[in-house]
């Protein structure tokens, strides 16, 4: 018996349907507090933001409907149709699209604009979806690895060619979806590894104690740290990690002595010592054919490499304007009235909320227009400040029900597409939140990213509504046999 299209309603998950609802609404009610004007539009009339955002999200009910009228099949086959007409528009954007702030990511269609990087995730997330879900398909293979980034690299280096680093940097989040389909964790770790050598070899940097740098010698204390952990976890090899922690102490007991004569760089003493655990573990690894070990040793080496790259990196690959921000989000500088002025503004208006905050409408920062993107990129600052701290952890909290219900309906998928492509929605949402919230309070630099369904804009309601409601389409299809 075929399927009915009347059944789609019975089938389909309307707890998130409802998170949706909700966080959309309150996105509107966000929105209406940051960009209220009382002498002005009112908050209906289409020519202000509330009354435009109100117009998307009407659209997006249309969307809904369309997207869940669909055959499930369909975004099977046309996902990479899909995928590759989103690359086609990208690639467009970079020349046609105008100067907005210094990146050329929006398409001006008339009195509509459209910023195509949005709409690339859910078409990245299908193609990545589709490529795993091929028959005899193994991650771990080189081959399949290589295709897998392929496809989630190449709109990222089309979105960094418009100068939108912070899109671009969304993408990172597919290798949670990966790590769960298989992906070696050392990857991960190493991801994660990376961040926090950058930062604390960027933050100890001009760091100068006695003749030791200090940023060198904290991170090349870190990844030998790293490595006998791995070397205690991944092998329970508790005579390899006594050999590395006698030979650490052998080492800089070596150095203090020598200290007493003359001058000594303690940092060169951590890394020679990298060196030597790395000549060590690749010693295992050949006389007892284990592979674990060599793959360490790699780690250690390459986060040695990594290390000594990050100067590198950050003068001549980062345009200064993103320096600025790293360095203020570092506390290198104080830059109250440039790159730190939207970060301490919207400081300033989450802790003027309080507790219950000062209501709707009431936002002293936010009327006064003191936080720039007040109703884009730094909206939360305005659930801060009219909703309080109770108010922002209710919608912290309701964007984590969303993610783990997420991750829950992609556990129950019988498809590999459709888990994938779940994983894939989830890690988006977690990427977005996690950066967005961080941004806002100071704690990760300030990259431009929307928070889901509350940053004013209807390529991002649009974008994230697609996203979502695609998988809520393929969860229904489980039942239409």
């Amino acid at each position: 018996m075929s399927y009915r299209k009347t059944e789609i309603w019975k089938t389909v998950d309307w707890i998130t349907i409802l998170l949706y609802l909700i966080l959309v609404v309150a996105g509107w009610f966000s929105i209406c507090g940051a960009s209220y004007e009382f002498d002005n539009v009112g908050l209906f009339d289409p020519s202000g933001r509330p009354g435009s955002q109100l117009i998307w999200m009407g659209l997006s009910v249309g969307l809904i409907f369309v997207i869940l009228m669909l055959e499930s099949d369909f975004f099977d086959v046309f996902a990479y149709l899909i995928y590759v007409g989103v690359i086609v528009l990208l690639v467009v954007t970079i020349f046609l699209a105008p100067n907005i702030k210094g990146s050329h990511s929006w398409l001006v269609l008339g009195p509509i604009r459209l910023q195509p990087a949005e709409f690339a995730k859910f078409a990245t997330a299908l193609a990545v979806a589709k490529l795993i879900n091929t028959y005899g398909f193994k991650l771990t293979t080189i081959r399949n690895f290589v295709l897998t980034l392929a496809l989630i690299f190449l709109p990222m280096v089309c979105i960094l060619l418009q100068k939108e680093t912070g899109s671009a940097l969304v993408y990172l989040a597919f290798f949670l979806m990966l790590y769960r389909e298989g992906m070696s964790g050392y990857i991960l770790l190493s991801g994660v590894c990376a961040v926090i050598f950058f930062v604390v070899g960027m933050k100890y940097s001009e760091v100068i104690v006695g003749t030791t740098a200090l940023g060198e010698m904290l991170v090349s204390s870190l990844i030998l740290l790293i490595t006998m952990i791995l070397v205690l976890v991944e092998k329970k090899n508790i005579r390899a990690v006594l050999f590395m922690i006698v030979s650490t102490i052998t080492a800089y007991l070596g150095g203090y002595i020598t200290s007493l004569f003359m001058p000594v760089d303690y940092s060169w003493i951590a890394i020679g010592l990298i060196f030597w655990v790395s000549f060590y573990l690749i010693f295992l690894s050949v006389r007892n054919w284990v592979w674990h070990y060599v793959m360490i040793a790699v780690f250690s080496l390459v986060s040695l490499a990594f290390m000594f790259s990050v100067d590198y990196v950050f003068n001549d690959i980062l345009e200064p304007h993103q320096q600025v921000r790293i360095k203020v989000s570092l506390g290198l500088e104080d830059d109250p009235s440039g790159a730190g002025y939207n970060v301490n503004q919207s400081k300033i208006a989450i802790g003027s909320g309080g507790l219950t905050g000062k209501g709707f409408l009431n936002g002293t920062q936010t009327k006064l227009k003191y936080v720039p993107e007040q109703d884009t990129d730094f909206i939360f600052c305005t659930v801060g400040e009219e909703q309080g701290f109770i108010g922002s952890s209710v919608v912290l909290i309701l964007f984590a029900i969303l993610i783990l219900r997420l991750i829950a309906l992609s556990e129950r998928q019988s498809s590999t597409f459709n888990r994938v492509y779940g994983y894939s929605v989830a890690s988006i949402f977690f990427f977005h939140l996690a950066i967005n919230i961080g941004m806002v309070i100071g704690v990760t630099p300030v990259i431009g990213i929307p928070l889901p369904f509350f940053s004013y804009g209807g390529s991002s309601l649009w974008g994230f509504t697609i996203l979502l409601f695609i998988f809520l389409r393929l969860d229904a299809s489980r039942r239409e046999r």
